[in-house]
This record gives C-alpha cells, structure tokens and sequence, in this order.
C-alpha cells in the first residue's frame, strides 16, 4: 500500500469507529504534535480517537487535497461531528462531559504524516487557532482544563 492510501486507511478506520485498526498503521514509537497541549505517542493518540468518536459517532475528518513529497503525506483536515455521546478525553484533569447535542466544525488545517517502512511515524497538525481538541471544546462550550 501507498503512503497516500495508507493514511487514506487509517482516517477511514477511525471514521468508521476502528482507531484501533488506525493504530495497526502506526509506528510503536509514532509522535502527534499540533493541536494538542503537548506532543503525545501512538497510545494516547488512539486513546483520543477512541474517545473523541465514541463522543461524536459521525466523526469526519473530511481529509482533501492529498500530496505526497517524499515520506510526507500532506492532506487538508476540516473536522466534523456532532456530540452526541459522553466525552470522556484520557488526558489529566479533564473531567467527562455529558452529549451536549452541539455540532462541532473546526477550521480547514493542514496535516503533515510521516510514513516510514510501511508505517506512520509522525503526525503533526499545524497548530492554528480553533483547531484540535482546544476547538472542540471550545464549541461545545468548555474550557481545556488547566487553561
């Protein structure tokens, strides 16, 4: 499989309520940096994708626009999903939070994947205002722990 469809795979699994097959796709030693407090390693990457679509079932990561230069994968994400479940994220401090019914849609954000010997090493989501999980908060109406 191409580094293109391989990260095509991994977004349609968690799409599809499967993170953890997302994870068969990525590297023991994998990093996600970006949209998140701090840089964060292939566990706690599924566990915030498990999380976030068990939240919003009709999770989207609406991936567009898809270049290869390389090892990189580029690709457009425009983030969708309504919360219609409990939102219980595995970061510290965070408590759960009830379905709020809010539909969440997060601005367009360029998305780097790294792919290395058949598997992704690194995703890094530029870290633009209103994305990530501080913009999902945000527009279901709460603030991120801490902040």
């Amino acid at each position: 499989m191409d580094a293109i469809e391989l990260v095509k795979t991994g977004l349609k699994a968690t799409e599809a309520g499967q993170a953890g097959k997302f994870g068969d796709l990525l590297a023991d030693d994998m990093v996600f940096a970006g949209p998140v407090p701090q840089p964060i390693g292939k566990r706690e990457f599924v566990g915030l994708q498990t999380a976030l679509v068990a939240a919003m079932p009709d999770w989207k990561f609406n991936a567009s626009g898809f270049k290869q230069a390389g090892d990189q994968v580029i690709a457009d994400m425009q983030i969708t999903g309504t919360h219609t479940g409990e939102l219980s994220l595995p970061m510290p401090g965070f408590p759960k939070l009830a379905a709020t019914g809010k539909r969440v849609s997060l601005p367009n954000q360029p998305t780097t994947f790294t792919v290395k010997g058949g598997k992704i090493t690194r995703i890094e989501a530029e870290p633009l205002p209103g994305t990530g999980v501080p913009g999902i908060l945000a527009q279901l109406g709460v603030s991120m722990p801490g902040m």
